[in-house]
């Protein structure tokens, strides 16, 4: 019998495809950043410049947690599966990249706050965390992150689409969702430094727990409420947010 295996190879096609994307998107990243320390701002990027690296950053970071709802979208395809994975991929990437030009907008102010006082700095720093900790508390996230962990609602809705166009709207509509669920912990990155890759691998741990952990939820707000603590504690360790207090820290 060899349907089993053939199966087994059609589910982790897809998964295996996005993950090689991550896993090379991190090889670079590590190669042109590692060693370095985390910068505050744009790191002296031009736009096109922030983009393309923000992009191949969300690569890194999201695609493993996507992996397995790509896997799921996959199956709902018979027919030329590898071509139209990729375009589901390149719609869900661009709608990150597309965030990446109000982050860099975002990111060129904060780096101006970081080289004013170190109060400034502090005090920016504290907005930053207190934020994105608010915002994992919200029925937003909860929502966002529920699309995201249960997405078998979206295969029915993406097999509704237009077929000309269903992979990239299929891509960007999980791409937005995944944007609504996780730009609160990309935006700790302003404060922990944008090319911080220790913070990045954190910050992708817990991406993908939110996302994939039977307790998801719960660390979607662990997480909240220890970003609201940094809030506060940044102002006696002002250290804890380097790409906004001027503490930098190695890349890796």
């Amino acid at each position: 019998m060899t349907g089993g295996p053939v199966t087994v190879r059609r589910r982790a096609g897809p998964a295996g495809l996005l993950l090689v994307v991550a896993v090379a998107a991190w090889v670079y990243l590590v190669t042109r950043w590692g060693g370095m320390q985390a910068m505050p701002g744009t790191m002296g990027l031009g736009l096109a410049a922030f983009l393309a690296v923000w992009t191949l950053m969300t690569a890194a970071m999201m695609l493993p947690a996507t992996a397995p709802v790509a896997a799921l979208y996959a199956r709902t395809i018979t027919v030329h599966r590898a071509p139209r994975m990729v375009v589901f991929t390149v719609a869900y990437l661009l709608v990150w990249a597309a965030a990446g030009l109000p982050a860099y907008g975002l990111a060129a102010g904060l780096g101006r706050a970081a080289s004013l006082p170190a109060a400034t700095g502090t005090a920016v720093a504290a907005a930053v965390f207190a934020v994105s900790g608010l915002y994992q508390l919200t029925p937003l996230k909860d929502r966002c992150l529920a699309r995201c962990r249960s997405p078998i609602g979206l295969m029915l809705r993406y097999a509704s689409y237009p077929r000309t166009s269903r992979d990239v709207c299929a891509g960007a509509h999980h791409g937005a969702f995944c944007l609504g669920c996780c730009w609160s912990l990309m935006v700790l990155l302003a404060a922990f430094g944008v090319m911080n890759l220790w913070a990045m691998v954190a910050l992708t741990a817990v991406i993908t727990a939110e996302k994939l952990a039977p307790a998801g939820y719960l660390v979607a707000r662990v997480v909240g409420f220890a970003s609201i603590a940094l809030a506060v504690a940044v102002f006696w360790f002002p250290a804890l947010a380097p790409g906004l207090t001027g503490g930098g820290t190695a890349g890796m």
